[in-house]
């Protein structure tokens, strides 16, 4: 007869799943991808070095996890920052300039976890995270860029393109602030008009949009 683990078991170990996760997610933080090894995860998560092999067999497959729960994150952030702004403006512009600084603002707070997911050099299971990452983002701003079409806020275009560049460029126009973990003031509100111009928008979008203070500034720590 096959063994059960009961639901205390199964609580149990979740949570030791969840603790060398969290352990790993901290290291990235501060270390980055190539400072962190298993052992170091084990020494955390005041574990044996054994116990983290016995829930990921390699690094690839912990960090890929730790990329996708972070990854994850961030998008859900951002997303959530674009319809609260959505929902109280009505103007689906100023809900991707939303997305767009609360992306940008997040990543600069974090400039070691946010370079690690975006530009270090990765085994390539963590890659396949990262391309998954910058594809989900893309698709959100794809879906605003349709939603400011219908709307008639913008001229048509093909929005799948029109998100796909806009990440490109961002990230493009992040990695040396990251990489130095400090960035110069003026790159977000320059992202934000280069969103806007980007997305064929009007000067007032470009000098109206989101300003600190509003309902999106609830996530920039979230």
């Amino acid at each position: 007869m096959a063994y059960r683990r009961t639901p205390a078991v199964q609580r149990r170990l979740e949570a030791a799943r969840v603790r060398l996760l969290d352990a790993a997610t901290a290291l990235v933080a501060e270390r980055g991808y190539a400072g962190c090894s298993m052992a170091a995860v084990a020494e955390r998560a005041e574990v044996g070095t054994g116990t983290v092999y016995r829930y990921f067999p390699n690094k690839g497959e912990l960090f890929a996890e730790v990329f996708r729960n972070a990854c994850s994150r961030e998008v859900a952030a951002a997303t959530a920052a674009g319809a609260l702004v959505a929902a109280d403006s009505g103007s689906h512009v100023n809900a991707m300039v939303a997305l767009v600084q609360t992306f940008a603002e997040r990543a600069l707070m974090a400039p070691t976890l946010a370079y690690a997911l975006m530009a270090e050099p990765v085994d390539p299971l963590v890659d396949i995270e990262r391309l998954a990452f910058r594809e989900s983002y893309g698709d959100a701003l794809a879906a605003g860029t349709r939603a400011a079409i219908g709307a008639g806020e913008i001229p048509d275009q093909d929005a799948s393109i029109t998100g796909a560049a806009i990440v490109g460029a961002i990230g493009e126009a992040l990695i040396m602030p990251l990489a130095q973990g400090s960035a110069d003031s003026k790159i977000v509100p320059a992202l934000i008009t280069f969103t806007v111009r980007a997305l064929g928008g009007s000067h007032d979008n470009d000098t109206q949009g989101h300003q600190p203070g509003s309902t999106v500034d609830r996530l920039r720590r979230g």
